[in-house]
């Protein structure tokens, strides 16, 4: 088991990525600290995660909020004690051009991805610290391409993948590694939002989206869950300030 005995913080755990890590942690022997803003979802993957022998802890918190982004550090150390791992996960799928979108957008947008990722981080550091560690902030192939009337989410994502190469250098002399993750069209309930905004069918989305990655289908959130825990693991030791791009190809051609 790759992480037996170590704790792990992931943000918004309620669906998709998250829940899928969660369970790929819990899989391999963590103890977890899950978040989300939505306390029936995090209470169902809660419940997921214990009944594969997990120990966990829920925290409902907004990490836009300092005081949220500060409540999972505290509860993770009144939990087990120790903070070992963080996935920054959480994130606001806010998708406008810069012609479109008011500075509520941009509040909204950068509020949840840039802000929150960074409070989470930096209370989660402190405890870090003492005895090293691995963070895996989740990115997007959108932190690396340009997308129609995506300006928003590709400006927040692209400020994750420049974030997580600063933190990586500022914490490598605490020993602990940060990395990222860069998914391309992965099917969660964040691609059925997108789907009603663009008015299509599933169908017609999927022949539209699928044959634009190389291996010619959408993504499942397993597959990017088995990245984050490759990036958790001891099996990492040697990678940081890296990101890992999980898109079928979407972004090579």
């Amino acid at each position: 088991m790759r992480l037996k005995g170590k704790t792990a913080i992931i943000t918004g755990v309620g669906a998709g990525i998250g829940e899928a890590i969660a369970l790929r942690f819990a899989e391999e022997g963590a103890h977890l600290v899950l978040n989300d803003i939505q306390e029936n979802a995090g209470e169902k993957t809660r419940d997921k995660v214990e009944k594969l022998g997990a120990k966990a802890a829920l925290v409902v918190a907004d990490i836009s909020q300092e005081s949220g982004a500060r409540s999972i550090a505290a509860a993770a150390m009144q939990a087990f004690g120790a903070i070992d791992i963080l996935v920054n996960n959480a994130a606001d799928f806010t998708s406008k051009s810069v012609e479109n979108a008011e500075p509520a957008d941009w509040q909204k947008v950068l509020g949840v991805n840039i802000i929150g990722t960074a409070m989470v981080s930096k209370f989660a550091i402190e405890h870090m610290k003492a005895r090293g560690g691995a963070i895996v902030n989740m990115a997007s192939m959108s932190s690396i391409i340009a997308q129609r009337d995506f300006a928003t989410y590709n400006a927040s994502k692209g400020g994750i993948l420049t974030m997580t190469k600063c933190m990586a250098l500022d914490l490598a002399q605490h020993k602990i590694r940060v990395n990222s993750i860069c998914p391309g069209c992965i099917f969660t309930s964040a691609s059925v939002r997108e789907i009603e905004r663009m008015g299509l069918t599933f169908e017609q989305w999927r022949d539209k989206v699928a044959p634009m990655h190389m291996l010619g289908r959408l993504g499942e959130p397993r597959e990017v869950a088995n990245a984050a825990l490759f990036l958790a693991s001891d099996e990492a030791s040697f990678i940081t300030a890296a990101h890992l791009v999980v898109d079928g190809g979407y972004t090579a051609w």
